[in-house]
């Protein structure tokens, strides 16, 4: 999949109001009510990134988990990084 260009990036933007683009990836913060429900969600998200074989770069501290997407192989967002973003919105909103 291509590099997407700044203003593809910001009309997919539109459909994902969690999420920003910064530093050449899409980034989102996430609150959850406690640890326990944080670190379930990134669990889940987890065997999500198995399978589309794409891996975030993030950090959960307490109830916070950051995420950052980027395509390391063209060093920027691509249509993969909106595909499992997508997923990650699906997961987290299960919680909600």
């Amino acid at each position: 999949m291509g590099l997407m260009t700044n203003e593809d990036i910001e009309k997919h933007l539109l459909r994902f109001p969690d999420w920003s683009h910064k530093n050449n990836a899409l980034y989102a913060r996430f609150e959850f009510d406690n640890f326990k429900d944080c670190f379930s969600a990134m669990s889940r998200i987890a065997f999500e990134c198995e399978a589309q074989n794409h891996h975030p770069k993030w950090t959960n501290v307490y109830n916070v988990l950051k995420i950052w997407l980027s395509s390391h192989d063209v060093d920027g967002v691509t249509e993969r990084d909106f595909k499992l973003a997508e997923a990650i919105e699906n997961i987290v909103e299960v919680q909600d």
